[in-house]
């Protein structure tokens, strides 16, 4: 199977797996793998419908969503997180994401589900 057979693949399982959840119209418009500069790499999935109160109230179910996601790509889900359109309630993406040395120590350094404004953090491991 193709790299992008198993994105499209995924693309509409977690798709579906959040309708369900929500009981409403979640759409994954484009799930993409990636591997930044710095070092960071993993997979951003671009959302429409998918709200911040959702995120609260169903973190967990999510976040298990979101790693099995990352797991049937072989990304290692050690930073799980949601970005969020600045002044609105609205999620923007769901993100997996391998945090390299320098990146990983900036989030790290932070504190709470939302060191910024437009990050939700689901899950960051630390590190030894």
């Amino acid at each position: 199977m193709t790299i992008t057979e198993r994105l499209s693949r995924n693309r509409s399982e977690l798709e579906g797996k959040l309708r369900e959840l929500l009981a409403k119209p979640v759409f994954i418009v484009e799930m993409d793998a990636f591997a930044l500069p710095c070092g960071c790499k993993g997979i951003t999935i671009n959302t429409r419908g998918l709200q911040y109160d959702d995120l609260e109230i169903f973190e967990e179910h999510i976040k298990k969503d979101l790693e099995e996601t990352s797991e049937r790509l072989e990304i290692e889900p050690s930073f799980l997180f949601a970005r969020l359109v600045p002044g609105t309630a609205e999620v923007a993406s769901l993100n997996s994401r391998v945090l390299c040395n320098r990146c990983y120590i900036d989030f790290a350094r932070g504190s709470g589900k939302r060191p910024r404004p437009d990050i939700y953090i689901l899950n960051l491991t630390r590190r030894e």
